[in-house]
């Protein structure tokens, strides 16, 4: 485990932005985390658990201590019916879909290239083109600080919902993932209903499916390396169905999925492009010009400039099309991450520009 004084965590997100935190630790056992959990001063101030990064808006310079696990390690069990795979927290999440999918285990395929670490796919329950980590979720270690031991929570602990979990919830910032299950069936059959995928033949197989995913997903999404971006920015709104029927019967194009519960998912991609603000550039950061779902660093852009454009996004949707769209990317301030709404003392813009 280490730590180190004021280091820079600028190459840590994939904004690209600076930021700074005067300890920074990496556990890689148990042990560790024991240690850890015994540092009063950090689990009972202010810190944030950092994966790889690519989910993290840092908006102020100064960060609170950082904690980033380092728990590698893939072992596949096969059985009768299904694959089992034991994944480290650490391990890279689009390494994992490709090596399940080069040995033959099916089923991750849609979820191909979504950035980020395997530790932080429980938190926000990932998830893209109708299937989502909750659908093959065994089980979660977790280390709890308070007990000082390793838990493991069923799929039915994690409490799963869209972009949601219990880690968000009861056990934020009470522990750290160390390893996730996968129950992977041998039973596979490919998801290809969802808009970019619906033109494969029913006979794709999970490698077709995964390129194409790879193919949409390059065509639309930036490479952080070369254009930082933490991905979508915002998610999907969930609508009433009369409140989607107002909506469609003024816009008859607009992408809707329906919800098991009878409500509408919109398009937050949709709704930002239709607002006109595809393309918009405040300062050094802006609103991708494929992609209108995703914000971008053009170069020294701060976190504070990102939130103010994401802000200035959210209150044009509202007023035109009376819809509150939140960020899926976490906001994290000197003192931890913070709620968006929270943030109240930002720079309002008056206009954008465009190229």
């Amino acid at each position: 485990m280490n730590s180190s004084l004021q280091q820079c965590l600028q190459i840590k997100n994939s904004f690209n932005v600076k930021a700074f935190s005067e300890k920074i630790l990496k556990p890689n056992s148990i042990e560790a985390l024991q240690e850890i959990a015994d540092m009063t001063e950090v689990i009972e101030q202010h810190f944030y658990i950092l994966g790889d990064g690519s989910n993290t808006l840092f908006v102020d310079e100064q960060a609170p201590t950082i904690i980033q696990p380092k728990f590698s390690g893939i072992e596949i069990t096969e059985h009768n019916d299904h694959y089992s795979v034991q994944v480290g927290a650490s391990e890279n999440w689009h390494d994992l879909v490709s090596l399940c999918i080069e040995q033959g285990i099916n089923g991750l395929e849609n979820l191909a290239l979504i950035p980020g670490s395997v530790g932080a796919a429980p938190v926000q329950n990932i998830g893209a083109y109708g299937v989502e980590f909750a659908n093959f979720c065994r089980e979660v270690n977790f280390f709890e600080f308070a007990s000082k031991k390793l838990i493991t929570l069923s799929n039915h602990d994690c409490q799963f919902a869209y972009r949601d979990s219990i880690f968000k919830g009861r056990l934020y910032n009470k522990g750290i993932i160390t390893q996730v299950t996968l129950d992977l069936p041998k039973g596979w059959q490919g998801k290809t209903s969802y808009h970019g995928l619906n033109t494969l033949p029913d006979t794709a197989s999970a490698k077709t499916i995964m390129n194409a995913v790879i193919s949409l997903r390059q065509s639309k999404l930036p490479e952080p390396k070369k254009l930082p971006n933490a991905g979508s920015f915002f998610k999907n709104p969930v609508v009433s169905k009369e409140m989607f029927e107002q909506l469609q019967s003024k816009y008859p194009s607009i992408p809707s999925y329906p919800q098991p519960n009878g409500e509408i998912k919109l398009a937050a991609g949709w709704l930002i492009e239709q607002a006109g603000l595809k393309g918009a550039i405040y300062k050094e950061v802006g609103v991708h010009k494929k992609q209108a779902l995703v914000l971008v660093n053009y170069g020294q852009g701060t976190g504070k400039d990102v939130l103010s454009l994401a802000k200035y996004i959210q209150q044009h949707i509202k007023a035109v099309f009376n819809i509150e769209i939140t960020p899926e990317v976490r906001m994290i301030s000197a003192q931890g991450e913070q709620p968006f709404a929270s943030f109240t003392h930002f720079t309002p813009i008056s206009e954008l520009t465009y190229d």
